[in-house]
C-alpha cells in the first residue's frame, strides 16, 4: 500500500461536497464516486517508495492546493479564441471543455452519419444511461489506479460518443480540452463506444493557456467492439507549470483495429498511463508516442499492452527529444498470457539526447508465459552522429540548421504515423517551433 503525503484531505473535504450537490446523480452513478473516493482515500498519492513511482516525485503536485472551475467559466473565452484553439476545420464535429467543463456555445456538433451520438457525458447519462452505466469507468482501473480513481470519484461530465455498427464517419471527431484559469483542477472525463465494425477517428487536444500551475486529470475509456476498427490522436500542449496527468485505457474485442499516437510538447510534470487489453481474437493494436522536453520538464509514459487471448499482434514505437535538464521516464510492458499464443509484439523506445544534463529511465519489460509466440522490444538512447553533422556542414549548412535537421529525422518516424493531414501539418508546425527558434516560455520550478 501506497504511504500518502499531505493533501489528500483537500480532495475529500472537495467530494463531500460534490456529494451534497449531486442529488440527481443516478444511483449506479453515485456509489461507483464513493466507492473510488474511498479507494483514493486508501491509497493516497503514490510515492517514490512505489515502483511504478520511483522516478516521478509528486510531492509539489500534492502538497499545491487546486480547486474545480466555477460554473461561468466556459463563458469567459471568446469564439475566436476557441476556433484558434482547434486543429481541424469547422466542419470536423467537435466537444470543447473549459478548465474540464464541457462549453456547449463553442462546441460543433454536426449531424453524424449511421446514427453516431456525440454529446456531453451528462447528456448521455439521461439519453443514453444503460450505454453509459454498461462503460463507465469499467475498463480504465480505478481500484488499481489513484488518478483513475481520483477521477471516477468526481466524474461529472465529460465526452461522450457512440458510434452504432458498421458506421463510418470520415471527419476526425474533435475533442478540445482548454486550461485557462491559474490554479484549477480539471478533471475531463472521455468515453468512447465503436460498436462492431464500424471505423471513425478520434482527436483529443489537450492545450494550456496559463503558464500558472494547473492539475488536469484525463481519464479516456476506449471500447472498440468486434471488427471495429478506431484511430486516436493525442496531442498535449499543456502550460509550462501544469501537472498533467492521463489515463488511456483501449478494450479491444475479436478482429478489432485500433491505432494510437501521442505527441506531447507541454506540462512540467507530464504522466501518462496507456493500457491496451486484448479481449478477443484477431485484434491489432499500433501505438505510438512523441515527445520533446527541455529545460527541466518531466515527461512519464508507462504502457502496458496485455495480450490475454490468441492471435492478437501490438507494435509499439516511442521517441524522446530532451534537452536542458530535462527528465523522461518509460516503462513498457508487454504480457501474454498463458493461453495466448501466436501473439505478435513488438516494443521500441529511443531516445535522442540534446545536453549532457538530461536524464532517461528506460524499463522495457516482456512477460511471456506462452511458448509459440514472437516478441521483441529495444530501448537506446544517444547524441547526434558528429560525422552527419559534419556531412551536412560540409553541404553549406551552419551547425544549427544541421542539428535542426538531423533531429526532425530522428522524429519524423513517428510522425509519418499521423496519416490525417490537418493533425500532421499541425504536428509539424509544432516541431518546427520546439526545435526551431523556440520562444521563451515560464520555467518550471
Amino acid at each position: 500500500m501506497s504511504t500518502m503525503i499531505a493533501g489528500t484531505d483537500r480532495y475529500l473535504a472537495e467530494f463531500e461536497s460534490l456529494e451534497r450537490g449531486a442529488h440527481e446523480s443516478p444511483a449506479w452513478l453515485a456509489a461507483l464516486r464513493r466507492e473510488a473516493m474511498a479507494r483514493f482515500a486508501e491509497r493516497g498519492f503514490p510515492t517514490t517508495r512505489d515502483e511504478d513511482w520511483r522516478y516521478t516525485n509528486l510531492g509539489p503536485l500534492a502538497a499545491t492546493p487546486f480547486h474545480a472551475a466555477g460554473p461561468g467559466a466556459p463563458g469567459d473565452l471568446s469564439a475566436e479564441l476557441v476556433d484558434r484553439s482547434a486543429v481541424g476545420p469547422s466542419a470536423w464535429p467537435r466537444l470543447v471543455f473549459v478548465d474540464g467543463r464541457f462549453a456547449p456555445e463553442h462546441s460543433s456538433r454536426q449531424r453524424l452519419p449511421g446514427g453516431a451520438r456525440l454529446s456531453s457525458l451528462a447528456e448521455a447519462m439521461t439519453t443514453d444511461g444503460e450505454l453509459v452505466e454498461r462503460h463507465l469507468a469499467r475498463h480504465a482501473r480505478w481500484d488499481a489506479d489513484v488518478f483513475a480513481a481520483l477521477s471516477t470519484a468526481f466524474v461529472q461530465d465529460g465526452a461522450f460518443l457512440h458510434v452504432p455498427v458498421e458506421t463510418v464517419i470520415d471527419a476526425p471527431i474533435e475533442i478540445v480540452l482548454l486550461t485557462t484559469a491559474p490554479g484549477v483542477l480539471a478533471q475531463p472525463r472521455i468515453l468512447v463506444v465503436a460498436e462492431p465494425h464500424s471505423r471513425f477517428t478520434v482527436l483529443e487536444r489537450h492545450l494550456g493557456l496559463t503558464d500558472e500551475a494547473c492539475f488536469v486529470n484525463t481519464v479516456t475509456e476506449l471500447a472498440v467492439g468486434p471488427g471495429a476498427s478506431l484511430d486516436h490522436y493525442v496531442l498535449q500542449e499543456q502550460g509550462a507549470s501544469t501537472f498533467h496527468m492521463a489515463t488511456v485505457h483501449a478494450a479491444l474485442e475479436r478482429d478489432s483495429t485500433f491505432s494510437t499516437c501521442e505527441a506531447a510538447f507541454g506540462a512540467g510534470l507530464a504522466r501518462t498511463t496507456l493500457t491496451v487489453r486484448f479481449e478477443g481474437q484477431g485484434g491489432r493494436a499500433s501505438i505510438a508516442g512523441l515527445y520533446v522536453a527541455d529545460r527541466r520538464q518531466h515527461v512519464d509514459h508507462h504502457v502496458t499492452v496485455d495480450h490475454a487471448v490468441p492471435r492478437c499482434s501490438s507494435q509499439q514505437l516511442f521517441k524522446g527529444v530532451l534537452d536542458g535538464s530535462a527528465r523522461a521516464v518509460f516503462n513498457g510492458r508487454v504480457i501474454v498470457r498463458p493461453d495466448a499464443q501466436k501473439t505478435d509484439a513488438n516494443q521500441t523506445n529511443k531516445h535522442l539526447l540534446l545536453s549532457d544534463g538530461v536524464e532517461v529511465d528506460s524499463k522495457p519489460q516482456l512477460e511471456i508465459f506462452a511458448d509459440d509466440v514472437k516478441c521483441t522490444h529495444g530501448a537506446a538512447e544517444g547524441q547526434l552522429a558528429p560525422e552527419a553533422i559534419f556531412y551536412l556542414r560540409s553541404r553549406g549548412l551552419d551547425e544549427a540548421r544541421a542539428r535542426r535537421l538531423l533531429t526532425l529525422g530522428f522524429v519524423r518516424e513517428v510522425v509519418e504515423r499521423v496519416t490525417v493531414e490537418p493533425i500532421r501539418r499541425h504536428l509539424d508546425r509544432m516541431l518546427e517551433t520546439r526545435l526551431g527558434t523556440r520562444p521563451a516560455t515560464t520555467e518550471w520550478p
